[in-house]
């Protein structure tokens, strides 16, 4: 069977383009996600929350006080892409909080969606990306947001894509025979979630079952694979086309399924900017400010956003542990956990050294003084000469024993706070 996609039409084709933007302005559109419609079915934001778990829904669409979330719906033609609707999701960090993404919903026309997906990749004799002119996102956008430069910090290198493609009885490649998925369906899926053929990464036969290995079966007609720059969902029966079940399995890939895969991109934006912050935790005084500030920071991100069961229905949940397992996401944050409460201890034996080196002055300046007081008690000198002169003989004591004794210099050293920080 071909492996080829380069002149596949699907009877479904449809595209999702994730775009990390920088908010610039306040955005006019209606709130909440985009609703598409399927029959009865409209999935806005009462209707989504109710698959997703309160935190989940709160973190993707924002509530009535607070909206993260804005769309429109729009009827742009560019090559072989109509733009259907965008979408703006606010994804703000504690340093960046003008961070958002911007989701782009396409239909793609004719055999054109693994070219179109290349292009957007920017593959080696790809063609020219296809969001420019009226597609450039710096016109769609225009006055609300603008493109992060993908040399910026956190931004990923290329847009995000999540292609959906159901084929027709003719595209035995992707088609069960006999119940049995023949092995091309994983290489086509493979190639639209990587937006690359054999051409931009020669793939040699016995790492195959490697590349598609995590491929989800959400059911027997179709399947998804989740990778680290792209998403794609393939059907595995023909699609006789208006009123089959793929309609609903197209509605579900740009609804609750897209949403579980902005979640990712989320937590991915937020973990980075975590493991860098830890990576500045020793630059400069004050380690004890700045731990705790991390320790809040981690905290809000983990109350918020970090989520690993979004909802009692299945394949949502697992794309997204699909896509935090591209990024080792679960991995890092527990790497970060770790670190955090390292650093925590740290400063907790600083600020324990700090107070008994505190008590250690008060321990030898006590001595001296109380016995110069003493002294001149028995002696019956009084007058302020007296005091002051006592005063001085005890502060010259006690500057003796912190300079000369092993005691003085471990309790000046505690009061130093000494250590990798350099300070409390």
């Amino acid at each position: 069977m071909t492996t080829d996609l380069s002149s596949v039409t699907g009877v479904r084709q449809s595209l999702a383009v994730v775009l990390p933007i920088r908010l610039t302005g306040r955005a006019d559109w209606p709130t909440g996600p985009i609703p598409f419609e399927l029959g009865t079915r409209r999935t806005d934001a009462a209707t989504r929350e109710t698959y997703f778990t309160p935190a989940a829904a709160r973190a993707l669409y924002g509530t009535p006080e607070r909206p993260c979330r804005w769309h429109r719906f729009t009827d742009v033609r560019h090559g072989q892409l109509h733009l259907r609707g965008i979408e703006v999701l606010r994804t703000a960090t504690a340093r960046n909080p003008d961070h958002g993404l911007a989701v782009l919903h396409c239909d793609v026309e004719g055999p054109g969606l693994l070219e179109t997906l290349r292009a957007i990749g920017h593959r080696g004799a790809a063609a020219p990306d296809p969001l420019d002119g009226p597609l450039a996102p710096v016109t769609l956008l225009d006055g609300i947001a603008a493109p992060r430069s993908s040399s910026a910090p956190f931004a990923i290198a290329r847009p995000y894509t999540v292609a959906f493609l159901t084929p027709d009885a003719r595209h035995g490649s992707a088609l069960r025979e006999d119940g049995r998925l023949p092995e091309s369906a994983d290489r086509w899926l493979w190639y639209l979630a990587s937006r690359s053929t054999d051409a931009d990464f020669p793939t040699p036969l016995e790492q195959w079952p490697e590349r598609t290995g995590h491929a989800l079966r959400i059911s027997a007609d179709w399947s998804a694979l989740v990778l680290r720059h792209g998403a794609a969902f393939l059907g595995h029966r023909a699609d006789p086309g208006e009123g089959d079940f793929y309609g609903f399995a197209q509605l579900h890939c740009r609804t609750v399924y897209l949403d579980a895969l902005l979640l990712g991109s989320v937590q991915r934006d937020h973990i980075d900017e975590l493991t860098d912050s830890l990576s500045g935790v020793f630059d400069g005084p004050k380690l004890a400010r700045r731990v705790s500030a991390l320790e809040r920071h981690i905290a809000m991100f983990r109350s918020t956003y970090w989520r690993q069961h979004l909802t009692a229905h299945g394949p949502a949940n697992e794309l997204l542990l699909g896509f935090q397992a591209q990024y080792r996401l679960a991995e890092r944050f527990d790497e970060i956990l770790a670190e955090a409460a390292d650093y925590a201890r740290l400063v907790q034996t600083q600020e324990s050294q700090q107070i008994a080196g505190a008590l250690g002055v008060l321990t030898i300046l006590g001595l001296p003084v109380a016995t110069a007081l003493s002294i001149l008690q028995v002696l019956g000198a009084k007058g302020g000469a007296a005091v002051v002169g006592a005063l001085v003989a005890a502060l010259a004591a006690t500057a003796l024993v912190l300079t000369t004794t092993r005691y003085g210099r471990l309790v000046l050293s505690s009061l130093r706070g000494r250590g990798p920080g350099g300070g409390g």
